[in-house]
């Protein structure tokens, strides 16, 4: 009897570990190095976090400043071969010379977040 409630117990944790480990899994950080929009909202340079809501490829992408969302927008994952080694904003110039957030790569991850319908192929990091 007792090594069934240990064992109960230990399926318990590593339930909850499980749980916590696949929500940790997305988010991440990003630094803009400029100005960028992300629909119709203007994001100034900095350091902001961001996570996605959904299991793909479509989520809800949210950019955070601190604990506050400062745009939300729909994304796709696309994967990657290989892990990224460092964050990139992947990035498209608009017609009137400002910059829009086409994608992320984050240091880890397997995948590129794209934003919009063209993705992010054509754009820069």
């Amino acid at each position: 009897m007792r090594i069934t409630q240990i064992l109960k117990g230990a399926l318990l944790g590593v339930a909850l570990l499980m749980a916590i480990t696949a929500f940790a899994s997305n988010k991440g950080s990003i630094s803009f190095a400029e100005n960028l929009m992300v629909g119709n909202q203007t994001l100034k340079a900095g350091d902001y976090s961001v996570r996605w809501d959904g299991n793909g490829p479509n989520v809800q992408l949210n950019i955070m400043k601190g604990n506050k969302v400062v745009a939300t927008t729909p994304a796709r994952l696309v994967d990657s071969n290989r892990p990224f080694n460092n964050d990139a904003a992947i990035t498209t110039t608009n017609s009137d010379g400002s910059k829009s957030l086409a994608g992320l790569e984050l240091t880890g991850k397997k995948f590129t977040i794209e934003i919009g319908q063209e993705g992010a192929a054509d754009g820069t990091k």
